[in-house]
């Protein structure tokens, strides 16, 4: 009967348990953008503000290259516009 060692060496059982690990990081670590992809819907996110509240009032977003230029958010994926808000909205606090 065959046993699972047999052929494995030393050698290649530790690249083994270096390299599944770092693999499940990088799959871990692609995580995150895929949880993101539907938090525009999740988070209803209009592209208009609602009342004083807007993205560039947001301590989520990240501000394009001028201040009426889209920018991003650290929640949402895709182009932001500053005058936008979503349910995630946190008020940056002066």
């Amino acid at each position: 009967m065959d046993r699972p060692s047999d052929g494995m060496t030393r050698k290649s059982a530790l690249g083994k348990l270096i390299v599944l690990p770092a693999l499940a990081g990088l799959v871990a670590a692609g995580m995150p953008n895929v949880a993101r992809a539907d938090a525009r819907t999740d988070l209803k996110y209009q592209s208009t503000p609602k009342g004083k509240d807007k993205c560039s009032l947001c301590t989520l977003f990240i501000p394009g290259k001028t201040a009426t230029a889209d920018g991003g958010c650290k929640v949402i994926t895709g182009a932001i516009s500053p005058n936008g808000w979503c349910t995630a909205f946190a008020k940056i606090s002066s």
